[in-house]
């Protein structure tokens, strides 16, 4: 009879933590800040212009000033809480020796 072969390792299971998904939300809370104040800034300078500006392009511009802070901010918050979780430390580096 052969012996049966070892199961894989079950990766170990990882809390979160909960003070970097505070500082995450933090950061999103602020950044949201910005993201308004830019659009606000934009709408500033719309309307100082000497040309009047179509509202479909006051629109896209809100719209596309917004988001542009907003997925920029979320990526980098993203990667600030992969680090704070401990997520990093876990991806194994395939030109460590010891591995």
């Amino acid at each position: 009879m052969e012996a049966m072969p070892k199961p894989d390792p079950t990766p170990r299971r990882r809390i979160a933590n909960p003070h970097a998904w505070a500082r995450y939300w933090r950061i999103m809370r602020w950044m949201t800040l910005l993201a308004l104040a830019c659009v606000a800034v934009a709408l500033i300078y719309f309307k100082t212009g000497e040309s009047p500006v179509p509202v479909h392009m006051v629109i896209a511009t809100s719209l596309g000033v917004f988001l542009t802070v907003m997925v920029g901010t979320g990526l980098m918050s993203l990667a600030f809480l992969s680090s704070g979780t401990g997520h990093d430390e876990d991806a194994a580096d395939p030109f460590d020796k010891r591995h």
